[in-house]
């Protein structure tokens, strides 16, 4: 017993030294801090878009190589990338696994129809573009966007072909409002990762996340009627017939409440907690309560368990083994990275380059928010990923947040908008979409690159004004 004992004192010893040492200083060298980080991002971005590589061996090499630096500290490097790493995902690692089993089930039993449907019936089919739009919205929430575009590309061409319009008009508002919602609004991965790497309030975040991408969203839509109908792209009777509802099984799919509470009743808890917090006494009953029933484990436990209730018994093996088994495989790669971008973050606290680059930026006169902005546009642009592009705009711009004074709240939804600039040929979502949509090369830059583009600009005034008003 006392020999466990000691050990378990040594184990706590020696977890709280490296805490300790991780804030040592890696090296006193500038020059070797900045090409460092220089060196960083540019065997990143090689990695990904020159040799294929998946972005886990592509982010983890080049920090690897980094610690081979010359002046750095390699003990205070290995404590920095521990203690970053383990302190990023602890809090999100079992809610990134929570929101792919909710996509899951929302995925196979229908509830991403309904909720199309419920914006239908709202808005009217005269507005079928808009509805499709506010639809994307809310699914972007919960299902990868390019999940979400497989599932409603058939009542896409359906809707184009009834109304006699065509695929840019139908289905561009579409495509640019899943991919914000999936780059800005937590808890998809992306976003909630940058969450955890900048250390931001995740129910503000949510709050303020979503009302910035309705804004951009209705701008894409927008941007969709004045550019779609100059832009040849008819839709493909071949996709008629294949929804839930051309096949006569409306029947099987959720009521519109139950569709929509898996999605909505998570985030209604988590923003509710920070709001609670903000208006009451820290010991009021709500906030009493809302600490427990807010915690992201346990509010989007609460929607995987509403989410299930719509289940039947043709999905009985499929989630007890299909929808766990492929939430785990998809939430495996976002965690892991996840916590290399905290690595990164944590590394580069302990050298000089934070307050360089910093200063920099201030010297400049450019508005510091623009920093994380342009972060999330290149790391985007360059590897044709949201997710790459969120993480490295916040791991490189976490450390420097003290200097520029700039928030977490705000550092990460300026990273956020930047990071679904511009969608094009290096993009799978981009393809995803031109190929099911049956539009041309041309017709698809035009449309999805450009939505992507108004979407993310108008996201990023959005949060400047929120910023400059000292909202975020």
């Amino acid at each position: 017993m006392d020999g466990a004992l000691d050990v378990g004192i040594a184990r706590c010893w020696n977890i709280g030294a490296a805490q300790n040492r991780s804030h040592a200083l890696i090296t006193e060298s500038t020059l070797a801090a900045i090409g460092g980080l220089v060196g960083v991002i540019a065997l990143l971005f090689l990695a990904i878009t020159r040799f294929k590589w998946h972005v886990f061996i592509a982010l983890l090499v080049p920090i690897l190589l980094l610690g081979l630096m010359p002046g750095f500290d390699q003990e205070a490097f290995i404590d920095a990338f521990e203690v970053g790493f383990g302190r990023t995902i602890q809090g999100i690692a079992v809610v990134i696994v929570l929101g792919s089993v909710l996509a899951e089930a929302l995925k196979h039993t229908g509830g991403v129809e309904r909720i199309t449907l419920s914006m239908i019936r709202a808005v009217g089919a005269r507005h079928m573009p808009l509805a499709l739009t506010l639809s994307g919205f809310v699914i972007g929430l919960a299902i990868f966007s390019d999940v979400g575009y497989v599932i409603l590309n058939p009542l896409v061409h359906s809707a184009a072909i009834k109304s006699g319009t065509n695929m840019v008009v139908m289905a561009t508002g579409l495509v640019g409002a899943m991919q914000l919602t999936h780059a800005i609004v937590p808890p998809t991965p992306g976003p909630l990762a940058a969450v955890a790497i900048v250390g931001a309030d995740l129910g503000v975040v949510i709050l303020w996340g979503s009302i910035i991408t309705l804004i951009a969203s209705v701008a894409g839509w927008a941007f969709a009627q004045v550019v779609g109908p100059r832009v040849e792209s008819p839709p493909s009777a071949e996709f008629v017939g294949q929804s839930f509802v051309e096949q006569g099984r409306e029947s099987e799919m959720p009521t519109t409440a139950r569709a929509y509470a898996p999605v909505l009743i998570p985030l209604v808890l988590i923003a509710g907690q920070s709001v609670g917090a903000f208006a009451l006494p820290p010991e009021h009953i709500v906030n009493t309560a809302m600490r427990y029933l807010g915690w992201p484990v346990v509010a989007l436990g609460i929607g995987v368990l509403l989410a299930y209730r719509n289940t039947n018994h043709t999905h009985a093996e499929a989630r007890t083994g299909e929808w766990i088994e492929s939430a785990l495989r998809t939430s495996a790669m976002i965690i892991m990275v996840t916590g290399l971008g905290g690595a990164l973050s944590q590394i580069l606290r302990g050298t000089p380059a934070v307050d360089a680059v910093a200063d920099a930026v201030l010297y400049t006169g450019l508005a510091p928010i623009f920093l994380p902005f342009f972060l999330g546009v290149a790391g985007n642009m360059i590897t044709g990923s949201t997710t790459v592009g969120v993480i490295t705009a916040a791991s490189v711009a976490a450390p420097m947040m003290g200097t520029l004074q700039l928030s977490p709240e705000a550092t990460m939804l300026a990273g956020a908008s930047g990071s679904m600039i511009i969608k094009y040929v290096n993009s799978s979502y981009f393809w995803v979409c031109t190929s099911l949509s049956r539009m041309s090369l041309r017709a698809a830059l035009i449309a999805f690159g450009g939505v992507t583009f108004v979407n993310g600009v108008v996201a990023m005034a959005v949060v400047y004004m929120l910023w400059a008003f000292g909202v975020i």
